[in-house]
């Protein structure tokens, strides 16, 4: 069985999108998982759960969990969703790990956190919650790429 896993902060927002995102569109055969550099004790942001949920996706067995080296040289295909992500991969496992929007689609561009996009999102709860929109939109529709294009990125 070959393992795909999702790396974020937290685990509890870009991650786990990606990781439940997946799971929904792919056939048996795969195990998905996600894990976060950090991954502070939180709870999923309430507007997260409502996008997935319009997607035909329930995350609420979600449990957050912070990367380690056998979850890491387990998985068959590694994906970060930021930068950030992939400096922590390569400074701490000595990692070389592809963004999301590359694999799914061709582009060295990082799906953002919130306060990467909106650094002002705690007083512009606009801002904010369309960029979280956005990212659990993006994610989802992403995946027939993501299936399409995953296994050039596979370990061999």
């Amino acid at each position: 069985m070959k393992t795909i896993l999702f790396v974020c902060t937290g685990n509890i927002f870009r991650s786990m999108i990606a990781e439940y995102a997946l799971k929904k569109e792919l056939d048996a055969g795969y195990e998905v998982t996600s894990a976060g550099t950090e991954a502070a004790p939180q709870a999923i942001v309430p507007l997260v759960l409502e996008c997935l949920a319009r997607h035909g996706i329930d995350p609420t067995a979600h449990r957050q969990r912070r990367i380690t080296d056998a979850m890491l040289n387990g998985a068959d295909l590694k994906v970060a969703m930021g930068a950030d992500h992939q400096t922590f991969l390569a400074r701490e496992f000595g990692a070389q790990v592809p963004l999301f929007n590359e694999v799914a689609h061709g582009l060295a561009e990082p799906v953002l956190d919130t306060n990467e996009a909106v650094p002002d999102y705690e007083t512009n709860p606009q801002a904010r919650d369309a960029h979280i929109r956005w990212v659990v939109d993006h994610i989802c529709t992403s995946m027939p790429a993501f299936i399409a294009r995953m296994p050039q990125f596979m370990a061999k």
